[in-house]
């Protein structure tokens, strides 16, 4: 079979652009942390739609949240205050010691937010070229700004010129940031907790501390890209706390809203007050359904105490891996923090490019990246559908 064997070649005789190779399978509905196809066959979901419906599929609460809203009113636009909107500002400036919330519809856009308050931030300094530097093989969005931003050529290619103000740097190596200390026309500096799309890449323990301790002695803003490690996936709601630090902006998506699209981007003290009437804006962002849908996923993470099933969980995954999979030859390492899981692979035993199509034909979603299978798994998973994990895992890697 070549790499391309299992895609349905029909959808590109749809209307649909051909920007995704969709696999040859629909599904149709999902509870928790299972997923129906048209056949009625079931699949155990790892991936979450890439770390999104972290509480699982058609949550009752969340379904209620979604139905209970769309019945009340959908859109009015930010011309006029939206009280979900105010709430859920509120409470997650107050989870996160922020000060300021713009809602956005993604996470490549509460990046682009982020992006734009740097600039701003530089306006004031008198700064004209200013430079945020990024990791290498980091990822924050597709958008011009955020794609330029990523430290991914394979991402970048066939979209130059790219925005020319980031600068790219080895991921957990401060000694690369400190040398641009004597740049002046530095601003931020914009990375990831654990870096998702390379592979679930954990930096050293230290390592955000450090960063922080160089953004502030040098004036420069901290922006976090929490877009895929923040709500709840490493253990703790935000993946900083781990490091009892705060940045100076903080974006999130993905399992802020459970699948429905939202993006948050928080700021704290100046970078706070650099967005003003009409310097940014976004006609869906913040609408009452997606806030309030945010709301109700904040109220499960207390009412279930997810964080605490994540560490659980976490430790359980980490001893059944090194009991019966750590010694497979074709194993390279295990990167886990809370239930963000990597898995790295010795290409020289095994093809990773086959491993999805040979996931998805023992009903199991997972995701390649590089060598690396990456799981993202619902935070309420339980040690039962662990332990149908792990046996999968090992079906799928065994030589």
């Amino acid at each position: 079979m070549g790499l391309f064997s299992f895609i349905n070649w029909n959808f590109f005789m749809s209307n649909l652009m051909s920007n995704y190779y969709p696999l040859e399978v629909t599904f149709v509905k999902g509870r928790g942390c299972w997923l129906t196809d048209t056949s009625g066959n079931e699949y155990l979901d790892a991936l979450s739609g890439i770390g999104v419906v972290n509480l699982g599929h058609s949550h009752p609460a969340i379904t209620k949240s979604i139905v209970n809203q769309s019945k009340k009113l959908l859109h009015t636009s930010n011309v006029y205050r939206i009280a979900n909107q105010e709430k859920l500002a509120t409470r997650l400036c107050g989870l996160a010691n922020m000060d300021k919330a713009f809602f956005s519809n993604s996470g490549a856009e509460a990046n682009e937010a982020a992006i734009k308050i740097a600039r701003l931030f530089a306006r004031t300094k008198n700064i004209q070229n200013p430079i945020i530097l990024t990791a290498n093989q980091s990822f924050h969005g597709r958008t011009m700004a955020t794609l330029s931003a990523t430290g991914q050529s394979k991402v970048q290619e066939g979209f130059s010129p790219l925005m020319s103000e980031f600068f790219h740097v080895d991921f957990d190596d401060t000694d690369a940031i400190k040398k641009f200390s004597v740049n002046n026309n530095v601003v931020a500096v914009m990375v990831e907790p654990v870096q998702g799309e390379a592979g679930v890449i954990i930096p050293e323990d230290d390592y955000l501390n450090k960063v922080k301790l160089l953004c502030k002695k040098n004036d420069w803003l901290f922006i976090l890209d929490e877009v895929q490690a923040g709500m709840g996936r490493t253990g703790k709601l935000f993946a900083h706390q781990h490091n009892n630090i705060t940045p100076d902006i903080l974006c999130l998506a993905k399992g802020l809203g459970n699948g429905v699209p939202i993006g948050a981007c928080l700021a704290r003290g100046k970078a706070a007050e650099m967005l003003t009437p009409g310097t940014h804006g976004s006609t869906f962002g913040g609408n009452p359904l997606v806030t309030g849908v945010a709301l109700s996923v904040l109220d499960v993470f207390d009412s279930e105490s997810i964080l605490e099933n994540v560490m659980k969980m976490s430790q359980y995954f980490e001893s059944e891996f090194k009991a019966k999979i750590m010694d497979c030859n074709s194993v390279k390492e295990l990167r886990i923090k809370g239930l963000m899981i990597g898995i790295g692979l010795d290409e020289n035993i095994i093809d990773c490019s086959k491993l999805t199509q040979k996931a998805l034909e023992d009903q199991l979603l997972i995701n390649i990246t590089g060598n690396s299978i990456r799981l993202l798994p619902p935070l309420i998973i339980s040690k039962k559908e662990i332990d149908i994990l792990i046996k999968k895992i090992l079906k799928l890697i065994s030589i």
